[in-house]
């Protein structure tokens, strides 16, 4: 298994793509520690790892708190002895123009999209760094690396959490910790309402996806969290401060 007896932590890890990760990163043998907003999704996320013979545990988690966010992390470590891979996964959605996003929305996509993250990694860090090893992972977007128009706030927050990956990465790569950028297009969950709205409905959702996207359909929770354990595992051991992008060529 690629990631035997090491420890993982995921926040937003509930549903979606950060369920797939959880279920991914434990089924190549990690042990996972599933945090999310809602309690319920987390236990029945970590109940779906333990069925299958896997190890996990859970734990409501709200990213916003930052006291509760490094408490969360650096007792993950103190309590395995080690924390091998962080997947800053939670984050938000706020859709709109310039004149449409009030200051207030920009300020909640601010403190999810980056600065949980920002917290996250730190607290992550301060386990990883004295051990010489670690995977941070950030999900960022596609949305990060072209513009979406409408999207001020998601674009901006992720545009700005990449170079602070990139930033992460060139300061601690001497100290054998990776930090790297997860940017997915396209994944058919309730994370995708805010771009759903702007085009007018599901339907025009997905006549933007079989249309602009050179695949021609959605990615799936599934094909991302492969992406992600390949971002944890030694398989990309030369590889820190990249923004891995998969969204069926759409960003191209």
């Amino acid at each position: 298994m690629l990631l035997r007896d090491r420890v993982a932590f995921l926040t937003g890890a509930g549903a979606g793509i950060g369920r797939a990760g959880a279920l991914a990163l434990a089924r190549n043998g990690a042990r996972v520690v599933v945090s999310d907003l809602s309690a319920a999704r987390a236990e029945a996320v970590a109940a779906e790892i333990l069925s299958a013979g896997g190890a996990a545990e859970a734990l409501m988690l709200d990213v916003t708190d930052d006291a509760a966010l490094e408490a969360a992390i650096r007792g993950t470590g103190d309590r395995f002895g080690r924390l091998d891979i962080l997947h800053s996964h939670a984050g938000i959605q706020i859709p709109g123009r310039l004149e449409d996003v009030a200051a207030s929305e920009m300020d909640a996509s601010w403190r999810l999209n980056v600065r949980s993250h920002f917290v996250a990694a730190r607290a992550a860090m301060a386990v990883m760094k004295p051990r010489g090893a670690g995977s941070i992972i950030v999900t960022a977007s596609n949305s990060g690396v072209q513009y979406d128009r409408g999207m001020i706030a998601y674009c901006t927050t992720k545009h700005a959490v990449i170079a602070m990956v990139r930033q992460i990465a060139v300061d601690y790569a001497r100290f054998g910790v990776r930090c790297n950028a997860l940017c997915p297009g396209f994944v058919d969950t309730a994370f995708n309402a805010g771009f759903e709205s702007q085009m007018g409905g599901r339907g025009g959702l997905e006549r933007y996806v079989s249309d602009t996207i050179p695949m021609g359909r959605w990615g799936t929770a599934a094909e991302i969290a492969e992406s992600l354990v390949y971002l944890a595992s030694d398989r990309s051991s030369f590889m820190t401060g990249h923004a891995l992008v998969v969204d069926g060529a759409e960003s191209l």
